[in-house]
C-alpha cells in the first residue's frame, strides 16, 4: 500500500508539473545530433517547441539523410522530456530532412522504370552475400514485386549458377529505335551478369575503367522494363566497382551482409562507413547476419554458434542501423544455390519463412526510407581525398 501511495503521488506531481517551453528549449541544448558537432538548438535543428497541457510538440529539421540519426534524435528528445519534465507527457517529434548541398557530390539522373535500387554489400568475401541476394530476390518476387538482379561482382559472378541460367546468353532487342540487351529471366526475376558474356573457366582480368564500362552497359543498355526492386550484388569490400555503381545510378539504400565472426564484422563496419560517408551518403537499410548458427538435422532444437553469437545484431545496435534478420548455417541453402534453385523457393519450409521475414523487413525499411528521406541521386566523386601520391 505504501508503494502504491508513493507511485500515485509521483504520478500526480508529474501530471501537475507545468511544461514550460523555454525550459524545454534550454534542456534540448544538452542533446547533440550525430554529425553536426553542435547541440540541436545551436545548430538550428530545433525549429519550434509547442506546449499544450501535457502535450509537447517539437519540430526538428535535420540535414543528414540517415534513418538511424533521425530515430536517435527522436528517442533522445522523448527521453529528456519524460525524465526531466513529466513522465506522462505526450511527446510528438516532427522531423523534416533538408539535406545540405554537398560540394563533393554532383547530382545525376534516376533510371526510368526502376523504383528502388538496393545495393547488397559485404565487407569481405565468403560471408554469403550472393546467396542472400538471390534468396532475397526470390522472396520479393513471391511477394508480388517486380524484381531484377544486377550481378556487379565482376571478378566472381555467381548469379548465373544460382539461378540455373549459366548457359544462357542475353539477346539484342530493339526498344524505341535503339538496340538493347534483354535480361535473362529465371523464377520471374530479370538477371544480368558478366558471367553471361564469358565462359565458366575464363577469368575476368580487367582494370577498373573496363569493368566500370561493362557495368554501365548492363545498367543503361539493357531493357529492364518496370521494376519495383533492382538488387545489385556488389563485390566484397570497398573499392572501384562500388564507386562506379554509385556514380552511375541512384542507390535507394544498402543492405550489409556479415557473419557473426569478429573478423567479418570489422570489415562490415568499414562497408557501412563507406555508405554513410559524406561523399557517398547512401542510407543503410540494415544488416543481415548469415551463418548465424548451425542446427543439425537430427537435433533440430540445438543451436551451435560456430562463428560467434549475435555479432551482426550487436553491430547493428552499436551503429544504430536496423537488424534485418538472421540466416542459419544449413546445408540445403548451399545445395539449393549449387543446383540453381534458391532455398527461398522451398514451399512451407523454415528457410522460406526466414527469407520471407528478411524480405518484409527490407521492404519496410525501404518504405520508411522513402517516406522520410529525399530520393537518392547518383553521385560523382569530385575530390581526390585518400588518393594522394606517396612521396618516397
Amino acid at each position: 500500500m505504501v508503494f502504491k501511495s508513493i507511485n500515485h503521488k509521483q504520478q500526480t506531481i508529474n501530471k501537475k508539473m507545468k511544461l514550460d517551453r523555454k525550459e524545454i528549449l534550454k534542456a534540448l541544448e544538452t542533446i547533440t545530433i550525430a554529425g553536426e558537432g553542435k547541440n540541436m538548438v545551436e545548430s538550428g535543428a530545433v525549429k519550434n517547441v509547442i506546449t499544450f497541457g501535457d502535450e509537447v510538440v517539437v519540430d526538428l529539421v535535420l540535414s543528414t539523410p540517415a534513418m538511424h540519426i533521425k530515430k536517435r534524435a527522436e528517442d533522445d528528445i522523448k527521453k529528456l522530456i519524460h525524465e526531466q519534465f513529466s513522465a506522462v507527457a505526450v511527446v510528438k517529434v516532427n522531423i523534416k530532412v533538408e539535406a545540405k548541398e554537398n560540394p563533393n557530390e554532383i547530382k545525376g539522373k534516376s533510371i526510368p522504370g526502376i523504383s528502388n535500387v538496393i545495393a547488397v554489400a559485404s565487407g569481405k568475401g565468403g560471408v554469403g552475400k550472393s546467396t542472400i541476394t538471390a534468396n532475397l530476390a526470390v522472396s520479393l518476387a513471391k511477394m508480388g514485386f517486380k524484381v531484377g538482379v544486377l550481378d556487379a561482382d565482376i571478378y566472381g559472378p555467381s548469379m548465373p549458377i544460382m539461378f540455373d541460367v549459366e548457359n544462357e546468353k542475353p539477346i539484342s532487342i530493339e526498344v524505341d529505335g535503339k538496340s538493347k540487351m534483354k535480361p535473362i529471366e529465371s523464377y520471374e526475376i530479370k538477371i544480368l551478369s558478366i558471367g553471361f558474356f564469358t565462359s565458366p573457366s575464363q577469368a575476368v582480368i580487367w582494370r577498373g575503367p573496363m569493368a566500370a564500362k561493362a557495368l554501365n552497359q548492363m545498367i543503361f543498355d539493357a531493357d529492364w522494363g518496370e521494376l519495383d526492386f533492382m538488387l545489385i550484388d556488389l563485390p566484397p569490400g570497398t573499392g572501384d566497382i562500388h564507386l562506379s555503381i554509385m556514380q552511375s545510378m541512384p542507390i535507394t539504400g544498402a543492405v550489409i551482409v556479415s557473419t557473426p565472426q569478429a573478423v567479418a564484422l570489422a570489415d562490415a563496419r568499414k562497408g557501412i562507413s563507406m555508405f554513410m560517408s559524406e561523399s557517398i551518403n547512401v542510407p543503410v537499410l540494415g544488416i543481415i547476419e548469415n551463418m548465424a548458427y548451425f542446427t543439425p538435422e537430427e537435433l533440430p532444437e540445438n543451436k551451435y554458434f560456430i562463428f560467434g553469437k549475435e555479432g551482426a545484431k550487436n553491430l547493428a545496435e552499436d551503429l544504430q542501423v536496423p537488424f534485418l534478420g538472421e540466416v542459419p548455417l544449413v546445408q540445403s541453402i548451399r545445395e539449393a544455390g549449387d543446383y540453381g534453385r534458391p532455398a527461398a523457393l522451398q514451399t512451407d519450409s523454415t528457410l522460406e519463412k526466414v527469407f520471407e521475414e528478411i524480405a518484409r523487413n527490407v521492404v519496410q525499411e525501404t518504405v520508411s526510407r522513402n517516406e522520410n528521406l529525399a530520393p537518392t541521386e547518383a553521385i560523382k566523386i569530385t575530390t581526390m581525398a585518400g588518393c594522394s601520391a606517396v612521396k618516397k
